[in-house]
């Protein structure tokens, strides 16, 4: 089990993490080398998966449940192409249960285990005109707007490169040698549940968002502190208000993820098994 710096592992205090990296351990037959968060409609890819160890919600019992569609709560252990992945489908967010130890659990216990890489996915509304439902969008930087007053022990500290540079350009060529037209851009979080204004979409727009979502951006703060390398893919679902015309929803939003599962699972299965992540 890998070691958890001192002032992280106090964030965890209420909710220790020891006991579900120890049981993961128990039953797996080796430490994963890559984790993988799969945000809104996006959960299916860990199907597809070869050789699966499945946990169900509640087999870990310290393990928090998500409340949200699309978030089913299992975890699911593959290995592919030599790399051990361990994939969480869904993910809880902040909105849920406004605690950040329970947003960040999946991170801590993927650093537990001994993952080295973070691929954090999600599902986004499209702020640059240029995005349309169903782009994938890598995230070169990101924006924190949740305004939550709880911070991570050296989140102030120096400045970090949170996505991990030579994974995107790496990424970028398997996409360009597979067709795929994928897209970069500044991903921005808000807290949620509401889907955001347009007064508002137009302030993230002036502050250099490209994307907008309720999720990842503490999770990257948590693996960056920790020493994992990060890579972020978005999954455009629609364009976000003042945008588009169209009345926004959840349903839609796991549409239109579930649209692009194939080019998504395709992409990221390159990523995994061609070593760029």
């Amino acid at each position: 089990m890998k070691e958890i710096p001192g002032g992280i592992k106090r964030l965890f205090s209420k909710r220790p993490f020891d006991d579900a990296v120890r049981f993961l351990l128990s039953k797996l037959p080796s430490s994963p080398d890559i984790a993988l968060v799969l945000g809104s409609g996006l959960g299916d890819y860990a199907e597809s998966l070869p050789h699966r160890i499945i946990f169900p919600p509640g087999a870990i019992r310290s393990y928090p449940g998500s409340t949200v569609p699309g978030h089913r709560g299992q975890i699911v252990f593959a290995e592919m192409a030599g790399r051990k992945v361990i994939a969480f489908q869904g993910r809880i967010h902040l909105y849920e249960c406004n605690d950040l130890a329970t947003v960040l659990f999946p991170v801590v216990v993927a650093a537990g285990l001994g993952a080295r890489t973070l691929v954090v996915t999600n599902a986004a509304g499209g702020i640059n005109r240029l995005l349309a439902p169903g782009d994938l969008m890598l995230i070169t930087d990101q924006i924190d707007l949740m305004l939550h007053s709880e911070r991570l022990p050296g989140e102030r500290g120096e400045k970090r490169e949170m996505y991990d540079s030579a994974l995107l350009e790496q990424a970028l060529r398997l996409a360009a040698a597979r067709g795929l037209p994928v897209r970069r851009g500044v991903y921005a979080a808000v807290k949620g549940p509401s889907y955001e204004t347009a007064a508002e979409v137009e302030m993230i727009h002036r502050l250099g968002g490209d994307a907008v979502g309720m999720s990842t951006v503490k999770e990257v703060a948590l693996a960056s502190l920790l020493g994992l390398r990060v890579l972020g893919i978005s999954c455009i679902t629609n364009k976000a208000a003042g945008i588009g015309g169209a009345k926004l929803n959840h349903e839609e939003v796991t549409e239109v993820a579930g649209r692009v599962n194939i080019s998504f699972s395709n992409f990221l299965t390159d990523c995994i098994s061609q070593g760029a992540v």
